[in-house]
């Protein structure tokens, strides 16, 4: 819920607190105003966007695919790495919200707040669960989340800021960055020429969070998925690789097996501003 979270949320403007003023509006005390859509979450930019994200029937899909249980191996990952919070935990790139809903299972009375730039994922992550706002904002911009107000920070499969992370996250807080492994559904990348895992993922990740964050730990999960055609095609309908893929060209009877392969790292954040 977005009363919730308020207290933690910033004005994308003017970076002053806001407040609910009516039903369906936030303000700040400067006059700047934001609209609560009527499926829940917030809009929080300044403005038209440059990208939309996930589309309605990639959300369908990821919703199907998780629904199903079949990466709940993430979400207990995310868990179990989770210690109490000492404030908001903040999913950037919350997408239907789920693994968020997860984490804050793991730590009741904690407040979540989930970000992400797809209206769809979205409508999906208000509904989440009862401790969560959604708020739409774009990760490459100045999150609209006060100073070291977040206790923990999720990133799974997401773009990494990796200034404003560090901004928003308390000094004794935690990021957890999920990211998939080089094996990461290796059986469908050549059959099906699905988007190969960068080779070079994990520097990036490291260059994009250099400076601001050390590493102190990283751990890998994996699994081996039986996938009948359905979940095949939501599975593909999910990633990136479905912009470019005919999923009705895939298979509608049989068996894939899938291995879904994800690292886990631990980010403390350095002294200072960096």
């Amino acid at each position: 819920m977005i009363d919730g979270a308020l207290p933690y949320l910033r004005c994308p403007v003017c970076e002053d607190t806001v407040a609910r003023d009516g039903e369906r509006t936030l303000r700040c005390p400067r006059g700047h105003n934001f609209d609560i859509a009527r499926q829940g979450y917030v809009n929080l930019t300044r403005g038209r966007m440059p990208h939309t994200g996930d589309s309605a029937e990639m959300v369908a899909a990821r919703a199907a695919f998780l629904a199903a249980g079949h990466y709940s191996f993430v979400a207990e990952a995310l868990a179990a790495a989770c210690g109490p919070a000492g404030g908001p935990v903040l999913d950037a790139g919350t997408g239907t919200g789920t693994y968020l809903a997860g984490v804050l299972d793991a730590l009741p009375g904690a407040t979540g707040i989930g970000l992400d730039v797809s209206k769809p994922a979205l409508r999906r992550a208000a509904r989440a669960h009862p401790r969560a706002a959604a708020v739409l904002a774009d990760l490459w911009q100045p999150l609209p989340v006060a100073d070291a107000s977040a206790g923990l920070i999720l990133n799974v499969f997401a773009p990494r800021n990796g200034s404003e992370f560090h901004r928003v996250l308390r000094p004794d807080g935690a990021l957890l960055v999920i990211t998939p492994a080089a094996d990461h559904l290796r059986e469908l990348i050549g059959s099906y020429a699905l988007i190969r895992v960068d080779p070079d993922k994990t520097d990036r990740v490291a260059g994009s969070l250099g400076g601001h964050f050390t590493a102190t730990r990283t751990s890998s999960h994996r699994v081996t998925l039986r996938l009948g055609a359905d979940h095949l095609r939501t599975l593909i309908g999910m990633t990136p690789s479905a912009r470019h893929v005919d999923l009705t060209a895939l298979p509608t009877t049989g068996v894939t097996t899938v291995t879904a392969a994800v690292d886990l790292t631990v980010y403390r954040p350095r002294s200072g501003r960096a």
